[in-house]
């Protein structure tokens, strides 16, 4: 399997962790435990630093979800999503 063909599910693998991150965030805030918390925000870092590496080495013009991709970041509140797929929806 090419660089290329495993891009796109990091990008969607990092975008779950980063959505399970920030829920484990939220309940450590609600519930005062710093372990979630920590956990959480650790998570929500490394997705960033992953969806980073995945985007850099992605092409849009042949890796892209169009507006799938746009309307999902829009719902998980990711710009670089939403930009993914607003470019690879042009191509």
């Amino acid at each position: 399997m090419s660089s290329n063909q495993q891009t796109v599910p990091g990008l969607v693998s990092s975008h779950a962790q980063y959505v399970k991150g920030a829920a484990e965030e939220t309940i450590g805030n609600a519930t005062s435990s710093q372990a979630w918390t920590a956990s959480g925000a650790q998570d929500k870092t490394q997705a960033v630093d992953a969806m980073k590496i995945a985007s850099e080495q992605r092409d849009s013009a042949n890796k892209g979800f169009g507006g799938v991709e746009e309307k999902a970041g829009s719902l998980v509140g990711c710009e670089g999503m939403q930009k993914e797929g607003a470019e690879s929806k042009k191509q």
